[in-house]
C-alpha cells in the first residue's frame, strides 16, 4: 500500500502548512517538479473553486489578465501555483497581505527557490513563510522500501510505477522535460543540450568536491559559466551545494563546496543506472549511497546548519550538523560492518563533536566508542 504511505506523509505535509497559514499571510509551498505540491494544496482548495489558479492553465492565464481584479474580491484561502511563471504577482501579492482586515490568506506553489525568484522574495520579505517538500522520504515508507527508495528516487510516480522499466521511462522523460520546457519558462536561455551535458557530467561528480575549472574543461564553456549553470540546477532543486565547514585550526581545510544530484533516481537515470544490478555494479555505487543518505538524514534531522568537512591532509566528514546547540556529525558508509576510522578520530578532536553518527545500510546498531554509533539508516530516519 505505497498510496497509503504516501497519504500518510502528506497528511503531516499537511499539518505544518495548516499552521504555517495560521502565523503567515503568504504562504510558499516550494520543492521540484511533481513531487506532490498540487496534490497537498488540493486538500486545502480543491481545483475547480475560483480560489485555485494553476498557472499552466490557460483559463488560470486568462482569469490573470487583470490580477488586481481577480485576486483582489477573493476570500479565504487562494491557491496559486507554479508561481515562478507569474513573477509580477509578488508585488502584488504584498499589497493583497497588507489588508487589515485581512480578507483572504494565499497558498503559493513554485518549482524555483526564492534565491532564483530573489527580486519577488525581497518583495514579500516579512510577510511570507516557505515549507519544503521533496517528495517520498525514507521515514514515510518504512525500513522494506529502501532498495526501491534509493534506486528509484523520491519523485512519487518514479516511486510507485509498476515496472522497473516504467520507473526508467518516467525519469528520462522527466529530465528532458525539464531542460526543454520547465527551465525556458523560468527564463533560462542556456541551450538545452549544454545544460543536459553539464547535468551528465555532474552526475559523474556527485559527492565530490567542486571543482570548476575540471567541469568547465569537460563542457567546453568558462568556469564563470559552469558555476551558473550549478546555481541553476540547485535553484530548482536538482541538485545539492553542501558548503565546507572551516574554523581556524591551523591546517589547511577544503573551501569549495561538495556537490550532489538531490534525487537518487535522477542520478541513476543520469549515470544510465537501469536496475538493482547495475546500481551494484556501477563504480559510484558508493557516492550514490552517500548523497541518497545525505539527503535523507538532512530532511529527518531538519538542523540548523548543515555543512561536510575536509582537509588537505584527507580527513573528512560527510555531515557536520548543527542542531540546538549540539554538534553532530555524520558519515554514511555503503559497508557491511564500518569500522572506527583515523578521520572520524580527527574529527571528534578537532570539530568537538557531542555525537558522530555512522550510517550504513545494515540492520545492526552498535557502539564503535562512547560517542561514536553505527546506525542503520532507515532507524535514523524514522527516530522521533
Amino acid at each position: 500500500m505505497v498510496h497509503h504511505r504516501g497519504m500518510i506523509k502528506r497528511q503531516t505535509d499537511a499539518e505544518l502548512i495548516r499552521a504555517a497559514l495560521k502565523r503567515s499571510r503568504v504562504v510558499a509551498l516550494l520543492g521540484p517538479r511533481q513531487c506532490g505540491k498540487t496534490t497537498l494544496a488540493r486538500q486545502f482548495v480543491p481545483a475547480k473553486s475560483l480560489n485555485y489558479f494553476d498557472l499552466e492553465d490557460p483559463a488560470s492565464l486568462a482569469r490573470l489578465s487583470e490580477p488586481d481584479t481577480a485576486l483582489r474580491a477573493l476570500k479565504g484561502l487562494v491557491v496559486i501555483d507554479e508561481i515562478q511563471r507569474r513573477p509580477d504577482l509578488f508585488s502584488l501579492l504584498r499589497v493583497l497581505a497588507d489588508r487589515k482586515p485581512l480578507p483572504a490568506r494565499f497558498l503559493i506553489l513554485g518549482s524555483a527557490s526564492l534565491d532564483l525568484l530573489k527580486q519577488s522574495a525581497e518583495t514579500l520579505a516579512g510577510r511570507l513563510e516557505t515549507v519544503a517538500l521533496e517528495g517520498f522520504r525514507l521515514a514515510d515508507l518504512g525500513a522494506n522500501a529502501q532498495g526501491r527508495h534509493w534506486l528509484r528516487g523520491g519523485l512519487p510516480l518514479s516511486f510507485t510505477a509498476r515496472k522497473e522499466s516504467d520507473s526508467l521511462v518516467w525519469r528520462r522523460q522527466f529530465i528532458q522535460t525539464f531542460i526543454e520546457r520547465d527551465l525556458p519558462q523560468l527564463g533560462v536561455t542556456i541551450p538545452a543540450a549544454a545544460l543536459r551535458r553539464f547535468w551528465n557530467m555532474l552526475a559523474h561528480y556527485h559527492g565530490q568536491i567542486w571543482n570548476a575549472a575540471e567541469l568547465a574543461r569537460a563542457v567546453a564553456v568558462n568556469e564563470s559559466t559552469v558555476r551558473r549553470y550549478l546555481d541553476l540546477l540547485t535553484g530548482v532543486f536538482m541538485t545539492r551545494q553542501l558548503p565546507p565547514w572551516f574554523e581556524n585550526l591551523g591546517k589547511r581545510q577544503v573551501k569549495a563546496p561538495k556537490v550532489y544530484v538531490r534525487d537518487s533516481g535522477l542520478l541513476h537515470t543520469l549515470l544510465g543506472i537501469a536496475d538493482q544490478r547495475d546500481l551494484e555494479h556501477h563504480p559510484k555505487v558508493g557516492a550514490s549511497w552517500e548523497g541518497y543518505a545525505v539527503e535523507e538524514v538532512l530532511k529527518a534531522v531538519q538542523p540548523d546548519e548543515a555543512y561536510y568537512w575536509a582537509t588537505h591532509n584527507g580527513a573528512e566528514i560527510d555531515l557536520v550538523l548543527f542542531k540546538r546547540g549540539r554538534r553532530i556529525g555524520v558519515e554514511c558508509k555503503r559497508a557491511d560492518a564500518p569500522t572506527f576510522t583515523p578521520s572520524m578520530r580527527i574529527a571528534l578532536a578537532d570539530l568537538k563533536l557531542d555525537e558522530l553518527h555512522v550510517v550504513y545500510p545494515g540492520e545492526k546498531r552498535y557502539a564503535l566508542t562512547a560517542k561514536v554509533q553505527v546506525v542503520p539508516l532507515a532507524q535514523l530516519v524514522n527516530a522521533k
